[in-house]
This record gives C-alpha cells, sequence and structure tokens, in this order.
C-alpha cells in the first residue's frame, strides 16, 4: 500500500468510536489543576488518538524512553492554558506518558483533556506525522 493510499484510508476510516468527558469546562480545569498542579493543559474536541502501530523492538525503545505508542489529534482547541493555541485551533500532540480515565491524555510538556465524542485508530508513526 502506497503513503497516500494509506493516508486516505486513514482520513476515511472513522475508527472506534470514543467518549471523552461530558463535565462542564470549569470542573475540567479545575480537575486537571488539582491532578497536575504545574503542567500546562489543553481542552479538546473532535479528537483521535492514534495507537501507533510499532514492532516490537520499537515498543521496547518507546517503552525506555517512558512513553506510550499513543499520539492525539483534535481538530478543536477549546482552551489552553498557556495560550499556545487559539480557540479552534488544530493540535497534534507527541507521544504520550499516560493517559487516565479515557479523557486526560498526558504529554512531557502538556495534559491534554479530552471532551466529548472522539475515536480511536491504529496507524503507522510515519502516517500519522506525514499529513497532521
Amino acid at each position: 500500500m502506497t503513503e497516500s493510499s494509506t493516508n486516505s484510508e486513514l482520513l476515511r476510516d472513522p475508527g472506534t468510536p470514543r467518549q471523552g468527558s461530558t463535565d462542564d469546562d470549569e470542573i475540567l480545569i479545575e480537575l486537571v489543576k488539582a491532578l497536575f498542579p504545574r503542567k500546562p493543559y489543553c481542552l479538546v474536541e473532535d479528537w483521535t488518538i492514534f495507537k501507533v502501530d510499532v514492532t516490537d523492538d520499537e515498543l521496547q525503545k518507546i517503552d525506555a524512553a517512558g512513553k506510550l505508542p499513543l499520539v492525539l489529534f483534535a481538530h478543536n482547541v477549546r482552551f489552553d492554558s498557556q495560550r499556545r493555541f487559539d480557540v479552534g485551533d488544530w493540535v497534534r500532540s507527541t507521544m504520550a506518558i499516560s493517559f487516565q480515565d479515557g479523557f486526560l491524555f498526558e504529554t512531557w510538556n502538556t495534559v491534554y483533556v479530552l471532551v466529548g465524542p472522539g475515536h480511536e485508530k491504529s496507524a503507522r508513526l510515519e502516517t500519522i506525522f506525514s499529513f497532521f
């Protein structure tokens, strides 16, 4: 399969539906501040978690680096605590270091709070970074 056909297939496939938090933004902000007191956070919606397809060797390297083979893409930023993103911007994360309660997606630099419905898909890392 070519990269072009892989990309178009990935875009057409809606993936597996997932549900983020349904709480109000104010409640989510207080929660993330309490759980991650010194870490920047970003509330996002219309999101997809990509489970990165990796070989066993690649997974060992990812594990050794303290990461999980998960990358987040969100079409809509609702709020960013450090104003790195404007409301309505899209964002793609680096690999996760934790994923809690189905809606708290943590990277080294940011906690992404997944709001509302989203999806989960599998893809190679090269594919994810080739078009986002």
